[in-house]
């Protein structure tokens, strides 16, 4: 795993970044590399993953402070991996918790009974992940299954996460006799104390693997990648998400495995806009069709719908359709549509326009334009005129 990149080079952003400024790094990538848009890049999958992977890693507080301490190490398993522990380099994270714990929480002349450390080889929960899928206006707009890849901590199926190779077992640590952690007792002037932490010989596992799995190293965990058809709800929006429980990390120590969400991100539409759950559009149209009237044909998500447009409209008004909208993702009805109408100014008159206009201009009077005479009124007024 020499040739893994830096989480933070391959997001392109500092070490100091927000979770801002990290969510438009990924999601920059992830419209540039996916897969989907980028059927004729072999690179382009490999790049999405990488990205995913980094974007998993930085946008969890917990694991983003692991991996600035300890690097890939601190957040993979797999990465760099020996038999007996699961501790980093020889130190474990939970030593020096353990040992303020003590200090601030325990008592002199006796035992310190519960504490983290006791509980350090029970059944872990494995982390959560998120994946993003780019989906067209229409996949989100009435709903969709599109088939993912993901890149998670599977449970080891060459030892079925025990770590030890096939034909032999995990032996309990005879130095803390299993339960991964040992008392360590000083005398003071004060008394005796006593101060708990991981066993050093386990590493906190209570387990010793003198046979390592060859394929995991000994962590009884290993990354996979996977792919996975999700539905997609109708109505979706952007920057939501579906949640597939039991689809993340596995857990350690026999633990439950944590979730998958799968973020949305929906491709711009060349006609349409959308907020919410309501649609907006907008559409050219004539002089001719403003100053008299016309039945429109207008596009929605359902197809072509004539709307009739009464005479007089003016540039940019906007008509409302009802119930032509985006399905609520709870199915809760539908939204609305709006239609915006903007008169197109005709160029490269031929003669004969040019003198229908102008005969048309001379007929004109101030009843058939109300607002440019107010507007002259109010200059008059304004300067005295």
């Amino acid at each position: 795993m020499a040739d893994k990149r830096d989480y933070y080079e391959v997001l392109g952003v500092q070490k100091n970044a927000s979770e801002e400024e990290l969510k438009k790094a990924y999601r920059r990538l992830a419209r540039k590399y996916h897969p989907d848009l980028n059927k004729d890049n072999p690179e382009a999958a490999d790049k999405f993953k990488e990205a995913n992977e980094a974007y998993e890693i930085l946008s969890d507080a917990d694991k983003r402070a692991k991996y600035d301490q300890f690097g890939f190490a601190g957040v993979d398993p797999s990465y760099g991996g020996g038999a007996g522990g699961a501790g980093f380099g020889g130190f474990d994270m939970g030593d020096l918790g353990d040992i303020f714990g003590s200090f601030f929480g325990g008592g002199f002349g006796g035992g310190f009974g519960g504490g983290r450390s006791q509980r350090r080889n029970a059944p872990q929960r494995g982390e959560s992940i998120r994946q993003t899928v780019i989906l067209s206006f229409e996949e989100a707009a009435f709903g969709c299954e599109k088939e993912i890849s993901v890149n998670r901590i599977e449970t080891c199926d060459e030892c079925g996460g025990t770590g030890a190779a096939k034909g032999t077992s995990a032996e309990t640590c005879p130095n803390c006799r299993g339960t991964g952690t040992v008392t360590q007792t000083q005398r003071t002037p004060l008394g005796m104390f006593q101060t708990q932490g991981a066993c050093p010989n386990c590493r906190g596992t209570g387990k010793i693997i003198k046979n390592p799995c060859s394929k995991c190293g000994g962590q009884g965990r290993v990354r996979k990648t996977r792919k996975f058809k999700v539905n997609i709800p109708a109505g979706i929006d952007e920057g939501q998400s579906i949640q597939q429980r039991g689809q993340g990390n596995a857990g350690a120590n026999g633990g439950p495995a944590g979730d998958l969400f799968v973020t949305v991100s929906i491709r711009p539409h060349p006609i349409f806009t959308r907020e919410g759950q309501d649609v907006y559009v907008d559409i050219p149209i004539s002089f001719a069709q403003a100053a008299l009237g016309d039945t429109l044909q207008v596009p929605t998500i359902d197809g072509r719908v004539e709307y009739k447009m009464p005479e007089g409209t003016q540039t940019g008004t906007v008509f409302r359709m009802k119930g032509k909208g985006i399905q609520n993702v709870n199915g809760r009805g539908r939204g609305d549509q709006y239609v915006r109408v903007n008169i197109e100014v005709p160029k490269n008159l031929s003669d004969k326009q040019k003198k229908l206009l102008r005969e048309f201009e001379e007929t004109s009077t101030d009843a058939n334009q109300a607002k440019r005479k107010g507007f002259w009124d109010k200059v008059k007024d304004a300067f005295k005129e």
